[in-house]
Parts: C-alpha cells; structure tokens; sequence
C-alpha cells in the first residue's frame, strides 16, 4: 500500500471510532471523553505519523481533521 493509502485508513478507523464514542456514552464528562480519546483514538492517528511520517500535504490534513472532529464535540 502506497503512504496516503494507509495514512487515510487508519484515518477513517480513527474518525469511525470517535463516532462510536459519539452515540454509545450518554455521560460525556470531559474527563471521560478524553480517556476514551487517548485509548481508542489517538494510537490510529499516532501510528499513522509515527510510521509514514506524511510528506503530503493531504496526509497531515487528514490526520488533523480527526483532532479537529474530536475538539469540536
């Protein structure tokens, strides 16, 4: 698999998982919210930096849209 490829799968894990997040807790404290975030989240996107190191413009926007996605909820 090409870098972007990859880069956007594990985009778009990251992105279905903070939307699990978003219809299964009822109780969003912050606290909670942002646990769930560094345990479930956050591996798929540091993986994808860690290992490709996007070159890409498209690449690093992606990755900063799930950080923007979970900052607005």
């Amino acid at each position: 698999m090409k870098c972007s490829k990859q880069c956007m799968y594990a985009c778009n894990k990251a992105t279905k998982v903070l939307g699990m997040i978003k219809r299964t807790i009822r109780f969003k404290d912050m606290r909670v919210v942002f646990s769930l975030y560094k345990t479930l989240v956050k591996p798929h996107v540091e993986y994808c930096i860690s290992a490709w190191n996007p070159h890409y413009k498209k690449d690093k926007e992606l990755t900063e849209k799930v950080q923007r996605i979970f900052t607005k909820k």
